[in-house]
Order: C-alpha cells, then structure tokens, then sequence
C-alpha cells in the first residue's frame, strides 16, 4: 500500500533528474509522512499524515 496523507491527500511525485550534461533519468520526490495518533470522528486512530498538515494543525493529536 502506498503511503500518501490522509488529510491532503499528498503522495509520491514524478520527473527527471537532470545533470550537469542535461542527461535525463527518473526520479521520484516522497512526501514527508508519519504516523500519529490523531483524533477521527472523536476517537483516537492512527492515521499516515504528511507533516505539513500536522504542522499547520489541521489533525488534532491524540493523548
């Protein structure tokens, strides 16, 4: 299963990486995700969300 935020729905993107020769070679660029005990529905619940929806607050984590 592919690890994409649950929130934002962010996941892994395409392109090129491209040298110094302009030589062209896939690539990928991963978000940042992590696991956390957030609050769902009002019940605690581990959820796969990327680190810049934690850090704007828009999941409010568990204790």
């Amino acid at each position: 299963m592919a690890k994409v935020c649950e929130i934002c729905k962010k996941g892994k993107v395409f392109g090129n990486r491209v040298s110094h020769s302009n030589r062209h070679n896939k690539r990928t660029w991963s978000p940042n995700i992590r696991k956390v005990r957030a609050v769902v529905n009002g019940t605690a619940k581990r959820v796969n969300i990327c680190t810049r929806c934690l850090r704007t607050g828009r999941i409010e984590r568990a204790i």
